[in-house]
């Protein structure tokens, strides 16, 4: 439904938004305007000079000089993983293998009745030995019930010898394809599963109930909501999770647009048969299927085309091959749904791109198609994205965290291609960003900072890590807002707040484009709307 701007002249129950600094991505330039007019059903009427003055008093809304963005999209997170991991033992940016240890004493004398501890968030690359650690490590401080522990990038667990014990765990084990067991020099099992190995164990873990899942995700979206997020790309959940969604949409409980990606798992495509759109007032989507293609960098599991750097006998994991993977992309497309391929390792990129060119015939899809992560790329392949119409879908904060663990694993050469925004931008290919939470902070803002100054929000390294490959502020602010609901399918619905689309906005306390770069990850939200109407405000308890 369009909405043209005749109306603004009369309220008819009308509210207007004035006194703000607004922006909007528009198809030129990034557009500014001090007023933003929505009717009652929470769309958008018009902005800025195409508003004439508002009538009515009582349903103008004075923005205090605030500045007004379109609601921010994240265009890869784990919403299901963040409300999760709020109720499980947090290890994120513990800097020592013993701040983890001390965490897990610490909380299993909390929670002496949980028969299961299960935990996220511990990356190794930030202890002062970067090694995977062992199962003997969990063993000194819990061994009377399993420690289940997975590393910050999802990719590899780190488990105590009870829970190997449980699940079966010898020197005689043989991991599945796209796994490993990491094993000593006598072959003994240290404790670190990588990739599809995680699933020996986490079968075994209790699944949460119907009503745990909807738990954890009413609290991800305030959590989602209070950082300026009006939308999320959902980046893999199976049909049980997707029921637990539809629950919460029919209590009215989605105060975020959810774009849902379906595992690839064919009980997921048996029983969710078809895309839907739209669902419980425009707020729920199921488009995408997401195919992994390798695992993580840091996990030494991302598929690369050249042996690792520090580990010489391995070039990581590639979980299909490029028939298997088009097999899988032409099964999705064939049913409707958007292709989301996990890819990292510039292998997989490479064996990923060449599924999707003849999945698609050579040509770009319609149904947009799509690359999560993208990380490193060899540079012959960057401009196939823009050939074949695939959107690369990245997180910039991955570059400021993987820095210096990606000099570790890769030579100079092949840095030319990783986390290539800019070298993307240029070759006429269409990013969308987001952040991966809860591998990384849920905060859009520090992804804009990372995706403008390449650089940590210490500042480190001064003048950026391969600067030339940082983009500006109004492409950043384009790709999580207007390019970020084009690789949805949703730039008419919502992004950049046009005439007929939803008034999702956000107020900011600071206005990004006239403050130093360095400072934009300290940008605070005052207020999010969403379909005209709060969702949450600052000032409120």
């Amino acid at each position: 439904m369009t909405l043209g701007v005749a109306g603004c002249t009369e309220s008819g129950g009308q509210t207007a938004v004035n006194n703000v600094a607004g922006y909007a991505c528009a198809s030129g330039a990034i557009e500014r305007f001090d007023q933003l007019q929505f009717d009652a059903t929470g769309r958008v009427l018009c902005r800025g000079e195409k508003c004439r003055e508002f009538p009515d008093p009582a349903r103008l809304i004075d923005g205090k000089g605030r500045t007004l963005w379109p609601g921010l999209i994240d265009a890869h997170a784990h919403l299901l993983l963040l409300g999760q991991s709020r109720q499980q033992l947090q290890l994120t940016g513990l800097t020592s293998l013993e701040a983890v240890q001390d965490k897990l004493r610490v909380w299993a004398k909390s929670h002496p009745g949980d028969a299961w501890i299960v935990g996220r968030g511990w990356n190794q690359m930030l202890w002062p030995v970067k090694e995977f650690p062992q199962a003997a490590d969990l063993d000194v401080i819990v061994k009377d019930r399993p420690v289940v522990l997975e590393r910050v990038d999802g990719h590899a667990l780190w488990v105590n010898s009870t829970a190997l014990e449980r699940a079966g765990i010898d020197a005689a084990s043989v991991a599945p394809p796209g796994g490993e067991i990491v094993v000593d020099a006598s072959g003994t099992p240290t404790g670190i599963l990588v990739d599809n190995a995680e699933a020996l164990v986490t079968h075994l873990i209790p699944s949460p109930s119907r009503n745990e899942i909807v738990e954890a995700y009413r609290i991800a979206i305030r959590e989602a909501n209070s950082k300026g997020l009006t939308g999320v790309h959902e980046a893999g959940m199976d049909f049980e999770e997707l029921q637990a969604l539809r629950e919460l949409g029919q209590q009215g409980g989605l105060s975020l647009r959810i774009a849902a990606m379906l595992s690839d798992v064919d009980a997921n495509l048996a029983s969710q048969k078809m895309p839907e759109h739209g669902l419980y007032e425009d707020r729920l989507s199921i488009d995408a299927v997401k195919i992994y293609a390798d695992g993580a960098l840091g996990s030494r599991g991302a598929a690369l085309l050249e042996p690792y750097e520090d580990r010489p006998e391995t070039s990581g994991l590639l979980f299909l091959s490029e028939s298997q993977l088009a097999a899988r992309i032409q099964k999705a497309n064939e049913r409707g749904f958007q292709a989301a391929i996990h890819a990292i390792g510039d292998r997989a990129n490479r064996v990923a791109l060449d599924a999707l060119a003849e999945a698609q015939g050579g040509e770009p899809s319609p149904l947009r198609n799509r690359i999560e992560h993208a990380q490193v790329l060899a540079p012959d392949d960057i401009g196939r994205f823009a050939q074949l119409g695939v959107i690369a879908s990245m997180q910039p904060v991955h570059a400021t965290s993987d820095m210096w663990m990606a000099e570790e694993r890769l030579d100079p050469r092949r840095l030319e291609g990783a986390y290539a925004w800019q070298s993307l931008q240029n070759s006429g290919a269409r990013l969308a960003f987001g952040s991966d939470f809860p591998v990384e902070p849920v905060n859009p803002f520090f992804g804009l900072h990372a995706a403008v100054t390449r650089a940590d929000r210490s500042g480190n390294p001064l003048g950026g890590w391969r600067k030339d490959e940082a983009i500006s502020l109004a492409a950043a602010f384009c790709a999580f807002t207007r390019d970020a609901a084009y690789a949805a399918g949703d730039e008419s619905r919502v992004g950049s707040l046009s005439p007929g689309q939803w008034a999702d906005f956000i107020l900011l306390e600071q206005n990004p484009f006239e403050m130093s770069v360095g400072d934009l990850w300290q940008v605070k939200v005052a207020e999010t709307w969403l379909a005209g109407e709060p969702v949450f405000r600052g000032d409120k308890p």
